[in-house]
């Protein structure tokens, strides 16, 4: 059975370059039989990152779909911003398995 896997990877910042990367580690993902979820390009998409509230609400959106995953994945190519070291230590906090990958 596939692994249900959270994305992390920047978002914040160079936001063009940064949904590329984010794109191209979802195809990874689901290259390898991952059913992955990356939520900051869904909920970025009616949610404005610039305010504080609903930023918060789409993170802890995507991290409550992280609880029922088996793997949060770190894409670090970038970096790792603020919001991915939230996401870690979610998942280690929840006894999540954390991998890093770097696929450029």
């Amino acid at each position: 059975m596939s692994r249900l896997v959270i994305i992390e990877s920047p978002y914040a910042g160079d936001i063009d370059a940064n949904l590329r990367y984010a794109r191209e580690a979802l195809l990874d993902s689901l290259n390898r039989g991952e059913f992955p979820i990356a939520s900051h390009l869904l909920y970025t998409q009616v949610l404005d990152d610039l305010d504080p509230v609903m930023r918060r609400q789409g993170i802890e959106a995507g991290l409550a779909w992280g609880s029922h995953a088996d793997l949060t994945v770190i894409y670090a190519d970038l970096g790792v911003s603020e919001g991915m070291r939230y996401g870690i230590e979610r998942a280690e906090s929840e006894g999540r398995e954390v991998e890093w990958r770097f696929i450029r």
